[in-house]
């Protein structure tokens, strides 16, 4: 059972990944563009902004479930890296169960914000509802919950062994 999770949750990370790698992508020719619009067309566009606020609430939230898998978001150890370990586990519980609160809170106002502004238009995007813009926040919320899951079950990601798409898996022992 636990080979099929960490496949899973491989793939999520992968989709987490790409997702705040492409939004990053698009938004730097996004950006770009509305300034040379704007300042040597001399006519700028409407949507430029918008969108590359949409894709940096992508990049944030997806992004951020990412950087918590792979154990590389912000984290303040300069006190829990000089306590005793059994007081270093126990601070660790504490913030698996404070993250697991906020990404819980993500999801369900998250969810509760989208449906109140799913009614609404962006002026500049007229087709687009307000609540789509706000999609990102209990996806990446719902992302992180899972990965605290993941984590708090079967360890942190980057001390465990890769498991590949290919259905073997790399136990530690000697490579050919």
């Amino acid at each position: 059972m636990k080979e099929p999770i960490l496949r899973a949750m491989d793939a999520l990370y992968n989709v987490c990944i790409w997702s705040a790698g492409a939004a990053i992508f698009f938004m730097s020719l996004i950006i770009p563009w509305g300034i040379f619009a704007r300042y040597v067309l001399g006519s700028g566009s409407q949507w430029p902004e918008p969108v590359s606020i949409l894709l940096m609430v992508v990049f944030t939230f997806v992004g951020a479930a990412a950087s918590y898998r792979a154990g590389s978001h912000i984290a303040v150890a300069m006190v829990t890296d000089r306590l005793p370990p059994a007081l270093r586990r126990f601070a660790a519980t504490v913030v698996h169960a404070v993250m697991l609160l906020l990404a819980l809170f993500m999801v369900v106002y998250g969810v509760k914000l989208c449906r109140e502004t799913w009614g609404q238009t962006i002026p500049d995007l007229p087709w687009m509802p307000v609540g789509f813009s706000y999609l990102p926040v209990p996806i990446g919320g719902l992302f992180t919950l899972l990965f605290v899951l993941e984590h708090m079950g079967f360890g942190p990601q980057n001390h465990r062994a890769i498991v590949r798409f290919d259905h073997d898996i790399d136990h530690g022992e000697g490579a050919n």
